[in-house]
Order: structure tokens, then sequence, then C-alpha cells
């Protein structure tokens, strides 16, 4: 399972003209889900994002985190950070994993988000997604969960 995670000033999520997710101050996390991920995948990476220390302290240091600060997150799902571009120039999705279980992963994700106390907005799954944010610093992390263990 990776993860994108950007602190933004704001970020919002649309489809089909519609505003399905919004937030603040916060992070901007894509997620994406690879074949043979699992919920501890999934809960991992939502402690990772919940105790993040990328927040300035009055010293300008990344030393504060998320539930400390307030902040929301807003959790989009994101197939495409599985692509494979090394052959090629059109990018492989096989690692990715099917939507049936992606999904499930993905709500595990945002549930275990909520269950350590952030407020989330979510995009919408599979669908065709306008996402807006304002990159704070800019501060853009990547994170593996088959890198963690």
């Amino acid at each position: 399972m990776r993860a994108v995670v950007q602190r933004v000033k704001r970020a919002q999520v649309t489809v089909d003209g519609r505003v399905v997710g919004k937030i603040g101050r916060g992070l901007c996390v894509f997620l994406g889900v690879a074949r043979g991920d699992t919920a501890e995948d999934a809960r991992y990476l939502a402690h990772k994002v919940a105790e993040l220390r990328i927040f300035p302290d009055e010293a300008g240091r990344f030393n504060r985190g998320p539930k400390e600060t307030g902040a929301a997150v807003l959790a989009v799902s994101q197939f495409t950070l599985l692509g494979d571009g090394r052959r090629g120039n059109r990018p492989s999705f096989t690692e990715a994993a099917p939507p049936e279980e992606a999904r499930a992963l993905y709500e595990e994700f945002v549930a275990a988000l909520r269950a350590e106390g952030l407020p989330v907005a979510t995009g919408e799954f599979q669908a065709h997604m306008l996402v807006e944010s304002a990159n704070d610093g800019p501060v853009t992390l990547l994170f593996d969960s088959r890198k963690a263990f």
C-alpha cells in the first residue's frame, strides 16, 4: 500500500461538479492499494499519518502532528500510485489491487484514521475526481507499507 501525503492549507475533491470532500488545514493523502495488501497495511499507514510530525512548532521545526494541531485529512483513492512505467510509454497497473479488494482496504484506512481521532473527508472511490489542493511548504512524503515492516 502506498500513500502520498501532502501538508495542505486546503484541499477538496469534486465529482461531476459537486464537492464530495473538503478540508481546511491538514493532510491530503492519496492512497494506492496493491495486490496482496491487508488490513494491517491500512492500519499501519493510518497510524503513520495520524502520528506524522510535519506541522511546525513555535521554532518552525516539524514537531507537531495532525491531532495536536487540529488538522483534518482528505483521503483520496488513487490506483495510479501502483503504476509501473519502466517498460514502454504506457504504465502498467497490474500491481494494483482489484477494485472490490481496493475499496475495502481504502475504507479500512479511512476508518482507522477516524479511530485515531482525526476528522476525515474523502473522495469518491472509482470516480473521475478533480482534486484541488494548496500544498503548504511544499511538504510531500511517500510511504509504502511493504517497506515499513
